[in-house]
């Protein structure tokens, strides 16, 4: 299977998303500054993005290249890209019905009906949530927008890497969260080997590393503090050519690493990370990933949208 995303679609559709997305900033930093050996560290702060993710960019990238018929738009989602389908819609003027498991956090749900959008909790995990979304669609003919395996959305957050390389254009590695494959997928279409890719994923939920073990999409184990947004039942079908022929490899982090993780990146330079956007932090000071001396290293933080971070539940 071959994927038909490009370097000149992400550019096009950045063009016609950036009046309506934040061209989030970066902040240089060092890997000493987290008790790490020094090397260049570049950290892209997406989750100050509209909504608190960069599941923003694909949300316009679909609301803003799709029609949108008078029945709205529907998602299926762990919390933010329904948080970021919500937000499009308010912003362009169209219902929205957003369906989450149970799991999601208290935080998300509520930036979801924050933004008007019509609430639907059901199930366990993201699957419930699109069996229920899908059977919504089929009835009322609403849009459905995809979190991860649809060729909007991988093509609206590979605007993410478009911007980094602008602001950070001698990288040589960067550090990216995997869940379904959207971000990662995007990212890969953009960069397409021109730096080293590493996706990062939670140890309980390995998918896009079984994918990549079975050289197909396949059923992966779902738990994990960050299972809210990493822990869909498989990478999309869409991404997964783009992640055969383009990433470097994977890597896994613990529970543990993730809390370690957010712990680094709030005490070192007060950013409030989700679970799911500290696991690249987390790939460093577990040492899931060792930088070479020198190697320039970039770091995506993809979301915000948590409750406050409990430090005494730190391991040491």
């Amino acid at each position: 299977m071959t994927t038909s995303i490009d370097p000149d679609q992400i550019a096009a559709t950045h063009r016609t998303i950036r009046p309506h997305i934040r061209r989030t900033p970066v902040v240089a930093a060092d890997g000493a500054d987290f008790g790490l050996a020094g090397f260049p560290l570049t950290i892209k702060l997406e989750l100050i993005q509209h909504a608190g993710s960069f599941k923003t960019r694909g949300a316009f990238a679909n609301l803003l290249g799709r029609p949108v018929p008078p029945a709205g738009v529907v998602a299926a989602s762990g919390g933010n890209h329904g948080a970021a389908v919500a937000y499009a819609a308010m912003r362009l003027g169209a219902r929205a019905r957003i369906f989450v498991p149970r799991i999601s956090s208290p935080a998300k749900v509520q930036r979801i009906r924050s933004y008007g959008a019509e609430l639907v909790l059901v199930g366990e995990r993201y699957a419930d949530a699109l069996r229920e979304s899908e059977e919504c669609v089929a009835s009322t003919g609403a849009l459905a927008v995809h979190a991860f395996d649809q060729p909007e959305t991988l093509i609206g957050q590979g605007t993410l890497a478009l911007e980094l390389e602008e602001q950070a254009p001698d990288l040589d590695t960067l550090l990216v969260p995997v869940g379904g494959g959207g971000l990662i997928g995007g990212v890969l279409a953009w960069y397409r080997r021109r730096i080293r890719v590493i996706g990062v994923e939670p140890d309980g939920a390995p998918t896009l590393t079984d994918a990549l073990a079975a050289g197909r999409p396949v059923d992966a184990p779902a738990g994990s503090i960050a299972a809210d947004s990493l822990a869909p039942r498989q990478v999309g079908e869409l991404m997964f050519p783009l992640a055969q022929a383009f990433i470097e490899r994977t890597v896994l982090v613990t529970d543990d690493d993730i809390r370690r993780g957010q712990a680094a990146l709030w005490t070192t330079l007060r950013i409030a990370a989700e679970p799911g956007a500290a696991t690249p932090m987390a790939a460093l000071v577990s040492g899931a990933y060792r930088p070479a001396a020198g190697e320039r290293v970039g770091v995506l933080v993809t979301g915000g949208n948590t409750a406050a971070f409990d430090f005494a539940a730190v391991p040491t």
